[in-house]
């Protein structure tokens, strides 16, 4: 799902969502494969594209509560994956975000942002799988 982060004077029209004042470490949570995760399995679908909805999707995510540290490190990987769609300003998102021919530096800086995303979470990197993902924020959300 294309999340893109842009500056005041971008006018956001009635079939996107915006989060006013949104920081990099917004950005780089939603952008994440934890809330992507979240997504699909919460969001409704159109067809079979999916059908992103601020009361059921956004505001029902349970954001978790990252230490200073880990705020810091997913704001850096949020700037890498802003940096890394920088190096190709004559792409789109669709562009950047075909699964053949996305850019290696745009793949990593994410890889990179889902560790730190997953991390601050408390979520083990090398064993969740998206379904224990989904329902370890399913957990958290019945817990708030």
């Amino acid at each position: 799902m294309p999340i893109g982060f842009e500056n005041a004077d971008v006018i956001c029209g009635n079939a996107n969502l915006l989060i006013p004042n949104a920081t990099l470490y917004h950005f780089g949570v939603l952008t994440s494969n934890v809330h992507m995760a979240w997504m699909r399995a919460v969001c409704g679908r159109l067809e079979m594209r999916y059908r992103y909805s601020n009361t059921i999707v956004y505001n029902n995510f349970p954001w978790c509560s990252p230490t200073d540290e880990q705020r810091k490190r997913i704001e850096r990987t949020a700037q890498s994956i802003l940096d890394a769609r920088a190096l190709y300003p004559d792409s789109s998102l669709a562009d950047l975000y075909d699964e053949l021919t996305m850019p290696p530096e745009l793949r990593k800086a994410h890889q990179n942002n889902d560790r730190a995303v997953m991390e601050a979470y408390g979520f083990d990197v090398k064993t969740t799988t998206e379904t224990s993902c989904a329902a370890a924020l399913m957990r958290i959300y019945r817990e708030m």
